[in-house]
């Protein structure tokens, strides 16, 4: 079994006086995706958003190859080696591909490399390399959201956390984003996911772990959470 890369313990976050998350427990292994899937308003995002630092843990842990973490800040956990592909993108849509990308790669590690890693991205995504001087607010929904990737991983992440990967895009796009995301965790990338779809997280994912109510509802293989009666029946509608 692959070690452990993340570790959340116990973790509680909310937004002033309403709380989310309620002692939620998960991990990522190196060089695998762990998806995290739930019904809207389960906390998913709000997890996400806790373990990247873009909200204070109220309570719990979050450690990072054996080191906590936990209020680090947003940059110096970026700096660390986590990337965060928001929900809805988030892009500059006034600047151009190039420039969004060029924004990824903030941190010292990632200066480094910067010519290197752009070379791999546009190998990645080569519709991004015909599009660099296009401005970001143009684009198609999937090719923004290649845009969010990408300027995830111009940081030169250990770590991909991607809000919400199939979210408002036609199913084409998005088999070419799993054929992606499949192509990273081979390169050894460790991925978490949040996903709504889970018939999706479930076909890409290595590990899954069901939330609702700010909770850890089950976990487990793919396989078996697909057995899993309850699991049929309240998420793949079978």
């Amino acid at each position: 079994m692959a070690e452990t890369v993340l570790e959340i313990d116990a973790l509680e976050a909310g937004y002033g006086e309403v709380q989310v998350l309620w002692g939620l427990s998960l991990k990522a292994r190196r060089g695998e995706l762990t998806a995290i899937v739930g019904a809207n308003g389960a906390g998913k995002t709000t997890t996400l958003r806790a373990i990247a630092g873009t909200i204070a843990p109220w309570r719990g842990r979050v450690r990072f190859e054996n080191e906590d973490v936990t209020h680090l800040p947003t940059h110096l956990k970026a700096e660390r080696g986590f990337a965060l592909v928001p929900e809805g993108r988030q892009l500059f849509s006034s600047m151009s591909v190039a420039e969004n990308l060029e924004l990824g790669a903030f941190t010292r590690r990632a200066a480094k490399s910067y010519t290197e890693r752009l070379e791999r991205i546009f190998a990645l995504f080569p519709r991004l390399k015909e599009r660099q001087r296009q401005l970001a607010g143009t684009l198609s929904g999937g090719e923004q959201q290649m845009v969010a990737i990408a300027r995830g991983l111009m940081s030169d992440p250990d770590i991909l956390i991607i809000d919400e990967l199939s979210l408002g895009l036609a199913p084409v796009v998005v088999y070419q984003l799993l054929a992606t995301l499949k192509q990273l965790k081979e390169q050894g990338l460790t991925i978490l996911l949040v996903e709504q779809n889970v018939h999706l997280a479930l076909a890409l994912s290595d590990y899954a772990y069901v939330v609702a109510e700010g909770k850890i509802f089950t976990e487990g293989l793919p396989k078996e959470l697909a057995a899993k009666p309850e699991i049929r029946k309240a998420y793949l509608g079978l």
